[in-house]
């Protein structure tokens, strides 16, 4: 594929021991993208396969242009693949799909034609799910629920990789841990707006699935983490100071009461009211330690925030009349360096 042509579609595919799925994936995915008839480019990322998943690649890539193979130096987790597919990628649409043939590429027009209709994000939606009922269905549909809520991201299916995003998105996002999933969230609280489009959940016809049950306790970690940084990340006191202010609160009104008892009433406070006692000094203790962490993130967030010059808004349009005085620098490609990324041509 020629360098200068500028490319239209990013198709962004982690994989991990999927030597049996990638032949017939490219396959599928080169037939669909030929079809649409725009500049598009295949970004395979190979997350420290042990079999011959590489090798496969390498193949692949020698004869197809459009293809472009990375190769993690270990096993990072599907973030990490999904995070460096994203740097490298160039197109004006990314679409990410996973590599075991559970995601349809036939469907891909169908993500393309949302984005184009307006929207900056449109995530797939498994409605009729293949995958057992007690180990994967029950589980997701619960980390669903909540995420919907905690989010206040209204989509039934956060955990799909199947999505399509406009790059100005999903390349200002930084993902660690098992936020490839809370994408969506994260992208609002620049004022993205996000479709969902339902989709085939096909059943694993090769190879051996790399998620398990274990995965749902980092999923609802991950959630607590997101709900604190989409709402208290800029203003951390708001989050600890009403803990602090009601755990002090309590105990100050307990030790006054257990002050008038001992010096009006003259009670033995410790010997008739001793956990009393303790309960309003731990309130108070508590309280102050609230109030403290509070203070803390507080200083912890803007030197964050100043020392990187992390915007606290996101513009969507500009419409002046004012010239530009600077021209705006050209952009840079990122270094994959950074995640431990090792690009082979």
């Amino acid at each position: 594929m020629n360098a200068e042509i500028i490319v239209k579609y990013s198709l962004v595919v982690p994989l991990y021991n999927e030597l049996e799925n990638i032949q017939p994936l490219y396959s599928k995915v080169t037939a669909v993208m030929e079809r649409i008839g725009e500049p598009y480019e295949i970004i395979f990322v190979d997350d420290g396969s042990t079999d011959e998943t590489f090798k496969m690649l390498a193949e692949i890539y020698d004869k197809d242009a459009h293809v472009i193979t990375l190769r993690l130096r270990r096993n990072f987790g599907q973030t990490a693949a999904l995070k460096a597919g994203f740097d490298f990628a160039t197109g004006e649409i990314i679409i990410s799909l996973d590599g075991d043939l559970q995601h349809d590429p036939e469907e891909i027009p169908f993500f393309i034609a949302k984005i184009e209709a307006g929207y900056d994000i449109v995530s797939g939606w498994r409605q009729e799910r293949t995958d057992a009922w007690l180990t994967r269905r029950l589980p997701s549909r619960i980390a669903n629920w909540l995420m919907s809520k905690l989010s206040r991201v209204e989509l039934h299916d956060f955990g799909t990789t199947f999505k399509a995003y406009r790059r100005e998105i999903i390349q200002d996002i930084q993902l660690y841990g098992e936020l490839h999933r809370f994408i969506p969230a994260l992208a609002s609280w620049s004022g993205a707006t996000v479709a969902e489009i339902p989709i085939k959940n096909s059943p694993r016809q090769n190879g051996k699935s790399n998620y398990g049950l274990s995965r749902t306790v980092r999923v609802l970690l991950d959630l607590i983490s997101i709900k604190f940084l989409l709402d208290y990340s800029t203003k951390p006191l708001q989050f600890f100071g009403p803990l602090g202010l009601i755990g002090t609160s309590l105990g100050t009104v307990l030790g006054v009461v257990l002050v008038f008892k001992k010096v009006i009433l003259g009670e033995e406070v410790m010997l008739q009211h001793g956990p009393l006692l303790f309960l309003a000094t731990l309130l108070i203790l508590t309280g102050i330690q609230f109030l403290s962490i509070g203070l803390m993130g507080e200083m912890v967030a803007r030197t964050y925030y100043e020392s990187q010059k992390k915007p606290i808004y996101a513009v969507r349009e500009i419409k002046s009349r004012r010239r530009k005085s600077v021209e705006a620098p050209e952009q840079t490609v990122k270094d994959l360096s950074v995640g431990a990324v090792a690009f082979f041509q």
